[in-house]
């Protein structure tokens, strides 16, 4: 048996996602793939267009086998820990035999050199980092010229530092490497928009440029030649019934919980430092909207995406002693089912032959699968969920959904 496993948001499937499945499966041989999806709230600091039942029924009408929900610690995280969590997530299956992921440069040798040396550190790396990082550039932009500084030849891939695939191409790498993982890497190279291009003008628009027109009440129909047919019918169905969920939606909830915690502070929580904690008591009488915060709170050192994922860690409660425990139990302690194809059932009899951790299909049953640390990680991710479709419901007036309640897809 010959597995793929590929780490997604799908926010939401579109033509490109079901180009990749194709590719990998067609590059490796493989007779299965599984998803480690993002749940409801996405790795940029925002909440999912669709929840993820819905997104994992498109990823198995779109040529998936298998869909496990990546948890929010790590959805919602910088690259290195997204990638890190959902490395881990796969390699404990047992049973992927390759990672395949997107990229926009389409070659492993480049990023698996990059991947190298930030494993390595080399001490002229970490002083340019440090140089870069004291003269004001944002960590990413640091890390870049540090890499660019170090070793000469990689001037020639600049563009390769500002590609949003690329860097979690090179995170998947790292990942791979720390674990001395047996799954050997894949890739596809990027084809039509790129991750940021806004404008619906080809076959193979951007996740964004799909969002964007779904967000600007634009006729969605334009969509339709976008997406496979399956997923634009899912989509649809839903915004026949609610609108698209956004940032903003949670600005209400986000403010009390800042205005509650003001005089203790922020910096308990995951990646937000003293500066950041006390740039939003300072300027929390000036808070007008989750986006809107956002924009205030913006600084050369910070981005606009880190900020926005700060305050979902905040929202979220997800404090940085969590993220501490969860590195304790090897990043993922369970693999949680969210959706499967009936005639993947040798895939499920494989894992649960070969999995170093639990697979979880009942939410009921986790208190007899999981130690205790587990289950209250799995716990924490049922509230997050909670705290979307309570959002959702007081959005569109639909009744609220329960995990406990929801079955597999």
């Amino acid at each position: 048996m010959k597995v793929n496993g590929i780490i997604a948001e799908y926010n939401p499937f579109h033509n490109g996602h079901g180009y990749q499945l194709k590719d990998a499966r067609r590059g490796t041989d493989a007779d299965y793939t599984v998803i480690a999806m993002s749940g409801n709230f996405m790795q940029r600091g925002a909440p999912a267009l669709l929840n993820k039942y819905k997104r994992t029924e498109m990823a198995l009408r779109g040529g998936a086998d298998l869909v496990l929900e990546l948890p929010t610690h790590y959805a919602v995280s910088s690259a290195e820990y997204f990638a890190t969590g959902a490395v881990s997530l796969l390699d404990k299956l047992g049973v992927v035999n390759h990672l395949c992921f997107g990229s926009e440069c389409g070659e492993l040798p480049i990023l698996e050199k990059i991947a190298s040396i930030l494993i390595e550190e080399p001490s002229a790396y970490a002083l340019a980092l440090q140089q870069h990082l004291c003269n004001g550039y944002s960590y990413p932009a640091a890390r870049a010229e540090a890499l660019m500084t170090y070793d000469a030849s990689l001037r020639c891939h600049e563009e390769l530092f500002a590609s949003p695939n690329n860097i979690l191409g090179i995170e998947y790498m790292k990942a791979l490497l720390r674990r001395d993982s047996s799954m050997l890497p894949f890739t596809t190279q990027r084809k039509g928009a790129g991750y940021h291009d806004k404008e619906i003008n080809e076959k193979q628009c951007s996740a964004l440029a799909i969002r964007q027109a779904c967000f600007s009440g634009e006729e969605l129909s334009q969509l339709k030649n976008q997406m496979p047919q399956a997923a634009y019918e899912i989509m649809t169905d839903c915004f026949q019934r609610m609108e698209p969920v956004n940032s903003n939606d949670f600005s209400a909830i986000l403010y009390y919980k800042l205005l509650s915690e003001q005089e203790q502070g922020f910096s308990q929580y995951l990646d937000v430092s003293p500066e950041l904690s006390d740039r939003i008591c300072k300027h929390l009488e000036h808070f007008d909207s989750f986006q809107g915060f956002c924009t205030q709170l913006k600084s050369k050192d910070m981005t606009h995406t880190r900020i926005s994922r700060c305050l979902f860690h905040i929202l979220l409660d997800l404090k940085t002693t969590d993220m501490e425990q969860a590195i304790s139990m090897d990043y993922v302690p369970y693999a949680r089912v969210l959706g499967f194809r009936r005639d993947a059932a040798p895939l499920l009899s494989a894992i649960k032959a070969n999995a170093s951790i639990p697979l979880l299909t009942k939410l009921a049953d986790a208190g007899q699968q999981l130690s205790e640390d587990a289950h209250r990680m799995l716990k924490q991710e049922i509230r997050c969920s909670s705290i979307y479709e309570s959002t959702v419901s007081l959005k569109s007036g639909l009744p609220l959904q329960n995990e406990y309640r929801t079955p597999l897809v």
